[in-house]
């Protein structure tokens, strides 16, 4: 069990269902609704997991990777990252179920979670494996995956300060 395969994993999903999505099509609004609900659960309890358990390593171990010029900055950018999803989320949730703004605002969570999930697996990913080693990755994983399970049903969706996380995790 390996943190990054499991990180790589939950991508693999979120883009399945995006594309289900798109497969429902906007008539059959129970459909769609079933299933943003299901990516929206899956995108926060990712994002927290990652950062209750993933980050805080990277940020001890990390160099930079992919372009990223330390661990620092990749994590203070995917802060931002996550929140810009979260914000695409919540205006998902503001607009009817297969509605034009409703497209438009999942169009917008994908696109801010694609940006996110390539940033991600060009350098933090590739940072960690560069520097982690096959026993911290499995028990990250096992935490990771734990997380998950516990918060199956979802948990409450807060953006956070990005550089105020980095400096909580530094000290």
């Amino acid at each position: 069990m390996d943190i990054t395969d499991l990180i790589l994993h939950d991508h693999h999903e979120q883009r399945r269902l995006f594309a289900y999505l798109d497969d429902i099509g906007p008539g059959d609004t129970e459909a769609l609704a079933a299933v943003w609900t299901r990516l929206r659960i899956l995108l926060e309890v990712h994002a927290a997991a990652e950062e209750e358990l993933f980050y805080p390593h990277l940020l001890q171990i990390g160099t930079g990777a992919g372009g990223a010029p330390s661990a620092r900055a990749e994590v203070e950018d995917v802060i931002k990252d996550h929140n810009e999803i979260r914000d695409a989320c919540a205006e998902v949730g503001r607009h009817q179920v297969g509605s034009d703004p409703w497209w438009d605002a999942v169009t917008q969570a994908r696109e801010a979670n694609s940006d996110h999930m390539a940033e991600e697996e060009r350098e933090d990913l590739a940072d960690f494996r560069h520097h982690a080693d096959l026993k911290l990755r499995h028990d990250i994983a096992v935490a990771f995956a734990v997380f998950e399970a516990r918060h199956a049903g979802g948990i409450r969706a807060r953006d956070r300060d990005p550089e105020e996380y980095v400096e909580n995790r530094t000290q």
